[in-house]
């Protein structure tokens, strides 16, 4: 065996090596000898070794170099043959190993201690291709991941950029590339456990690697479980101040990275939609792709149709998603988030880091708060010495503020805040920025916590919508529109407008209400009542059709269950405000009703004596007739009573007797036998077509509340903690002062197709067409007598315009 020798033979096998196996005719290079290695094994085991044996020498020499600390300049690292040869023929045996298990079962392993021992005195292109060949073969599962990964994250920390893009690529895509089919909890427990325990170390260099790789997974949804997100979090206590602002910054920017991966993701989508033309796959377009047209054309409009068919499939996967996705943080998952958020706090206190580090703290206790509804009394006093208008990024701490803020907090810890807020923003001799920025505030306070609001300060606070700034005023309008819903109570009469519930109020500080029942089932009582009345007045119009009476009291009826439908529609729940326009109706309605029961009674007595005459058997008839349409208007009356008080009448109630000559009875009786599977208030148990009918009564509902609230809804507690509070919206409205830079780029933002300004002269002789009339007259060739007239007539007349304009009169001056 003879070593290679010389600056051209670095890559290239000697002479007698090659003679080993019969190949003495040719010279071959080691990527020549590699594809032919791979076509024939067994034939070129010789030179393997040959090599290898070589890559050993080279590796012994530079790991006794690391071991004596040699740096002289005549030493082996400083010739860069030397290294370039090591890194080709580490590279080479990466490449043969899958094709060589047995003799280059050591090879992974020497590769690796040699990074291990040596890495950070090898030289820069050198480490790069040892630890590219390692990466070869971790992609070739030869090597294990998890037995390389604390490997790579020290290679990350010797301060070489190249290298540390490298490692960091290779550990997030091998990780990424192992969880894609299905994920194997047992690895990556343990490969968690490797990246925790970096991150707990005091080297900040590990640690901020460690913190960077978790996060970067997570971020990729590679690791997206609860002991990442912990231990992102647990990185916010981590005694270097890097590290904690590194974990804060993540756990802020989560939703802001969501967000933009969600619009980048919707962008690429509508420019693929856009470009892509679209196939309707209709039953034309699918005949024509199998039926019409060359195989080739056939091959072509059916390899279309299958792109649209995916294509449609993925958008409604796409769509299914976005629909069932929940709102997702980090700080979601915490298993203590009580001490976490105490914990943070009292670091809080006691840091003496600058400003906008104090502000990722305090925004992050209070994402936490309002997350997980927890009660931390001792915040809301620390924010309050930074609710200043003057205060720097003033916007931000409110925000943090209002997302502190929540129905479990006690109104009196939060009140000394609130005041704070309304006396330092809102005020007469505050600036019209601070009072709209101050309005909104305490509108999203008092979404979260309308028990802070009182009526004289909420009257106060209205009267800004008058105010001539847009700002103001819209703020103003907000919190008015706010507490229409919440509370109208507090609000002047004329402030009320017509809110949907008058006499909603808030909550109490602890109040919760329980489902005692099916949620729903009141909508499907509201809904028998409606039909009963509605029923009972058919009923007696029908009867008063066949009446000669004037008097129709099923109209007068009908209206006052219109206005009592409308009054149902403006407010929510069972109460009903009844007015004395339908009071009086439902006077003249009994009243009616009376005259009417007298008429009816006296056409049966009437028709009763006639069948006296005419037959026996009939007068036993009609005298139970007349007692049953007796009892029936009787009866009626206490119906009508029922109903005019919005009570609903039982049909066990119902004689069966007087239900044989009552219309509105005989229907109610036969809905109540035609419907088995209605609501059986006995056992509770309610049928699918029930569930169904309750879905379609809320749906319906909901819009119409929704068309009456002009599309403002009140969201639920849980749905406001899980919003987070943009700092930008509490500016909304407000006009900022532009610099000149700005306004100018907003004047020439509309001037681009126009071209640069120009006198009109510039322009006429700049003219490409003909000369005009004026050259012309100036070129004609005219006689001399001809030319001496002209020139006299312009003398003349150049004279009498002077004569005239010295006799005009101009006025007397102004100013004598």
């Amino acid at each position: 065996m003879s070593p290679i020798s010389g600056r051209h033979a670095s890559s290239e096998l000697t002479a007698e090596g090659i003679a080993a196996s019969g190949l003495t005719s040719e010279k071959l290079s080691l990527p020549t000898l590699q594809s032919k290695m791979k076509c024939d094994p067994e034939g070129y085991e010789a030179e393997l070794t040959l090599v290898y044996n070589q890559f050993k020498s080279s590796m012994d020499l530079f790991e006794q170099q690391a071991a004596l600390n040699f740096t002289s300049l005549s030493g082996v690292s400083t010739d860069p043959t030397v290294s370039k040869d090591l890194g080709d023929r580490a590279m080479f045996l990466s490449h043969v190993t899958p094709f060589y298990p047995k003799k280059l079962v050591n090879f992974p392993k020497e590769l690796a201690q040699l990074l291990r021992s040596s890495a950070r005195t090898l030289p820069s292109g050198l480490r790069v291709h040892v630890t590219q060949a390692l990466i070869l073969l971790v992609n070739r599962k030869i090597v294990d991941i998890g037995e390389t990964l604390a490997l790579f994250m020290e290679l990350q920390t010797l301060g070489d950029r190249v290298l540390r893009k490298l490692a960091f690529s290779h550990i997030i895509h091998s990780i990424r590339r192992m969880n894609q089919k299905h994920k194997n909890d047992t690895k990556n427990r343990a490969l968690q456990n490797i990246l925790f325990a970096l991150l707990q170390q005091e080297d900040e260099a590990k640690a901020k690697r460690s913190l960077i790789t978790l996060c970067e997974l997570h971020r990729r949804r590679v690791w997206f479980d609860d002991r990442t997100a912990n231990a992102i979090c647990s990185a916010c206590f981590h005694s270097s101040s890097r590290i904690m602002i590194a974990s804060l910054s993540f756990l802020l920017d989560y939703e802001k990275i969501e967000d933009d991966s969600d619009s980048d993701m919707a962008d690429s989508e509508d420019e693929q939609t856009a470009n892509q033309p679209q196939v309707l796959l209709n039953k034309e377009a699918i005949y024509k792709a199998n039926n019409k047209g060359t195989s080739s054309s056939k091959k072509k409009k059916q390899a279309k149709l299958q792109r649209a068919v995916r294509s449609m499939k993925k958008q409604q996967r796409l769509q299914s998603e976005n629909n069932n996705t929940s709102y997702y943080s980090p700080l979601n998952h915490l298993k203590d988030a009580q001490g976490f958020a105490e914990k943070l706090f009292s670091r809080l206190q006691t840091c003496n880091e600058r400003f906008e580090v104090k502000m990722m703290l305090m925004k992050v206790i209070a994402r936490t708060v309002g997350l997980h509804h927890l009660i931390l009394l001792n915040f809301y006093p620390y924010l309050q010495r930074y609710v200043q208008p003057h205060q720097r990024d003033v916007t931000n701490l409110l925000a943090a503020a209002v997302q502190a803020c929540h129905d479990m907090v006690p109104p009196d810890a939060v009140e000394p805040l609130f005041k704070q807020v309304v006396n330092q923003f809102v005020h007469d001799r505050s600036r019209p920025e601070a009072i709209s920025v101050g309005l909104n505030v305490i509108r999203e306070i008092c979404l979260r916590m309308p028990l802070l609001m009182t009526e004289d300060l909420l009257q106060d606070l209205v009267l800004y919508k008058k105010s001539n700034e847009k700002a103001v005023s819209a703020s103003a309008r907000s919190l008015l529109t706010l507490f229409r819903e919440v509370c109208p109570s507090l609000l002047v009469k004329k402030d009320r407008g017509r809110p949907t519930n008058p006499k909603a109020r808030p909550k109490a500080f602890g109040e919760v209400s329980v489902a005692s029942s099916v949620p729903g089932i009141e909508l499907l009582d509201q809904e028998d009542s409606d039909d009963d009345v509605e029923e009972g007045s058919v009923g007696l119009s029908d009867h008063d059709d066949q009446s000669d009476d004037d008097v129709n009291p099923g109209e007068e009826d009908a209206n006052c269950e219109k206005d009592g439908d409308d009054a149902s529609d403006n407010e929510s729940g069972d109460d009903h405000e009844i007015d004395d326009e339908c009071d009086s109706d439902e006077d003249n309605k009994s009243q009616a009703a009376e005259e009417f029961s007298e008429d009816d009674d006296a056409i049966d007595s009437a028709s009763a004596t006639e069948d006296d005459e005419s037959d026996d058997e009939e007068e036993g008839v009609d005298g139970d007739i007349m007692q049953d349409n007796n009892s029936w208007a009787s009866e009626e009356d206490d119906v009508d009573e029922k109903v005019s008080k919005g009570t609903k009448r039982k049909i066990s109630e119902i004689d069966v007797n007087a239900a044989s000559n009552s219309l509105r009875a005989l229907k109610k009786l036969a809905g109540a036998n035609m419907e088995p599977n209605s609501l059986n208030m006995e056992d509770g148990i309610l049928s699918n077509e029930d569930f169904k009918r309750i879905k379609e009564l809320k749906a319906k509902n909901d819009a119409r509340t929704v068309l009456a609230q002009h599309g403002f809804k009140l969201p639920s507690s849980d749905q406001i903690s899980t919003k987070r509070v943009d700092a930008a919206k509490l500016e909304a409205n407000i006009r900022k002062k532009l610099s000149k830079e700005e306004r100018l780029a907003i004047i020439r933002a509309g001037r681009e197709d126009r071209g640069r300004y120009q006198a009109k002269t510039a322009l006429k002789k700049k003219k490409t067409g003909g000369s005009s009339n004026q050259q012309k007259e100036h070129q004609k060739r005219m006689p001399l007598a001809a030319k001496r007239s002209k020139v006299a007539k312009s003398k003349i007349e150049k004279k009498r315009k002077q004569a005239r304009a010295g006799k005009q009169f101009r006025g007397r001056k102004a100013w004598k």
